[in-house]
């Protein structure tokens, strides 16, 4: 059994944390003595690890205890998706720091640099991100199929990928003067739609679904304006384009 105090110590938290985890339902201590006093054991700690974990991933505290508190909850897969995630931030962290260096050689005049690659960094894993979080208005099987399939990609893969699909939105943003029924942008689509594949195998209604997300998700048009400021609205009419020519057959 564990005090406030020792649970404090040993996690690198404060007791007022543990108190308003207590508070919100978060972390309930095992017992409370007749002075009030909280005492945790080993189950309450390995949850608070849990609780940690998905803050590093900048989880909010309503949704961490509704992950952990379902029936279903299994820590050992929880511990696989953390171990993935974090791998993929730590990845993002390094070539983050790798664009940091190559700027400053670039305005040191030492090395070259297109505007493409001072912000490439910020554009491959948004691409991951984008089309695993879409998949969160369909089944949960999908959702579990995608991320399986994703786990198994390794790392250089996973860098490949996002960097294809970097290369498609960059595509697309050029051919975007052509108009969205254009050749050139309907070409784009049809790489985009086969780069999905990576991730799941989308019907036509939810290509519509993921391009519509583009443009009515805060999250996703804040970081598509960054390659252009009308690439997400444009990304949605290509697509209406792409799939009336599929359904009649054109």
């Amino acid at each position: 059994m564990y005090t406030v105090k020792q649970v404090a110590k040993i996690a690198g938290v404060t007791t007022r944390t543990l108190h308003y985890y207590d508070s919100v339902g978060l972390l309930k201590p095992c017992q409370v003595g007749k002075n009030g006093y909280r005492y945790y054991n080993d189950e309450q700690l390995m949850r608070l690890q849990q609780i940690l974990l998905f803050r590093e991933l900048d989880m909010p505290l309503e949704q961490i205890r509704s992950i952990l508190d379902q029936p279903n909850f299994d820590i050992l897969s929880a511990l696989e998706n953390h171990k993935e995630k974090l791998e993929q931030k730590a990845h993002h962290i390094k070539r983050l720091i790798m664009t940091v260096e190559n700027t400053q050689e670039f305005l040191k005049g030492n090395k070259k640099m297109n505007k493409e690659q001072l912000f490439d960094v910020f554009n491959d894993k948004q691409q991951a991100d984008y089309e695993k979080e879409a998949l969160q208005e369909y089944n949960p099987e999908i959702v579990k199929a995608s991320n399986e399939k994703w786990k198994r990609y390794t790392t250089s893969e996973k860098q490949r990928i996002g960097e294809e699909g970097n290369s498609i939105y960059q595509d697309i943003v050029k051919a975007m003067p052509k108009g969205a029924s254009s050749s050139e942008v309907q070409a784009c689509i049809v790489r985009w739609h086969k780069h999905m594949e990576y991730f799941w195998t989308p019907n036509d209604r939810q290509l519509l679904a993921i391009a519509e997300g583009y443009s009515t998700d805060p999250r996703f048009k804040a970081n598509f304006d960054k390659v252009h400021p009308n690439l997400a609205e444009f990304m949605l009419k290509a697509v209406k384009v792409y799939v009336e020519g599929r359904q009649s057959g054109k």
